[in-house]
């Protein structure tokens, strides 16, 4: 289905989840290599995992960032991944909200569509179609959101690092039904595997991208990058770079229309100076401590948030009259 609407690149609200049962997840860390094991009782990493979290939506609202922090039910399993909403669910301006098949089954207990459309609505966002992906997902078939396919909406492209996580053929049939086209490639990284998420290897902004070339399978890497640096200036990042979260970024907006990089304290030192001058000049950054998180769940500060592309009630009702 083609979007009947124009759909911005930056967003202007996003969706938290609080990690109240964060954990090292064993589902998960099979093939995410970023996930590390830290000496601390199970207590002490959920105790730092929340407080993260916490300073990060105090840290957001204080730049009067919008964030919809969803209530997850209590007696609900315990899912050790809840703050990567991300990797579930997608919304758009024409008011659809997308439901993803996830790989691991401790993760798909994340998924709470009524939860999250009550949150949202709550929040003044208009809801008008539920799309469910996981009802045209085979067995053993995944595609994880905005983790799995990195968007410019700007030309109408998705870019997806191929992994279990992000199947092919369900990927480029969601992202032809948008009208977008879909630029599919393998990676590898230096220990022969490949790139779990494409949101840890890229990230594009309105008139920037950061990505990293050298884990691009070379039949496709120089297509990859001509058509990232369409109109954008490019950034590119080392494979060590990425592993310091570098390519786990996002830019938004804030309710005044000032632009914001978010990104983790480790991507910021990660950074060279000459690329935090160059991002400089597109976004104020703004470098926020997640480092439980990021070692012990092998995610980062963007796929801590899912954006929020929905149109608001009273413009709905606006555009009726």
């Amino acid at each position: 289905m083609m979007m009947p609407y124009t759909q911005p690149q930056v967003a202007r609200t996003l969706v938290m989840v609080p990690p109240l049962h964060f954990a090292y997840n064993n589902q998960t860390g099979k093939d995410n290599a970023f996930q590390q094991r830290l000496t601390l009782s199970q207590e002490e990493v959920r105790g730092q995992a929340m407080a993260e979290f916490s300073n990060m939506v105090d840290t957001l609202r204080g730049h009067h960032i919008d964030v919809v922090e969803m209530a997850v039910p209590a007696d609900r399993p315990k899912t050790p991944d809840a703050v990567f909403p991300n990797n579930w669910f997608t919304t758009g301006a024409d008011g659809e909200l997308s439901l993803f098949p996830m790989a691991t089954e401790n993760r798909r207990q994340e998924v709470y569509p009524d939860w999250l459309q009550q949150s949202l609505l709550r929040h003044g966002f208009t809801i008008s179609e539920t799309r469910d992906i996981r009802d045209q997902a085979a067995p053993g078939v995944y595609l994880e959101g905005t983790g799995a396919l990195v968007f410019d909406h700007i030309h109408k492209q998705a870019y997806a690092a191929i992994s279990q996580r992000c199947h092919r053929q369900l990927g480029e049939r969601y992202v032809t039904e948008l009208g977008y086209q879909f630029q599919a490639f393998e990676t590898q990284t230096q220990s022969g595997k490949p790139v779990y998420h494409t949101n840890v290897m890229m990230s594009i902004g309105e008139r920037f991208a950061v990505v990293c070339p050298d884990v691009i399978e070379a039949g496709r890497r120089d297509e990859v990058i001509a058509s990232l640096a369409e109109q954008r200036e490019l950034i590119l990042l080392s494979e060590n770079q990425i592993n310091q979260m570098c390519g786990n970024v996002l830019e938004v907006e804030n309710e005044d229309g000032k632009r914001y990089l978010l990104m983790s304290q480790t991507a910021y030192y990660g950074f060279t100076e000459r690329q935090r001058q160059t991002l400089s000049q597109y976004a104020t950054i703004l470098p926020i401590a997640v480092p439980t998180i990021e070692q012990v769940g092998g995610g980062s500060v963007r796929c801590m948030v899912a954006e929020v592309f929905l149109p608001k009630k009273q413009a709905v009702t606006a555009k009726a009259s």
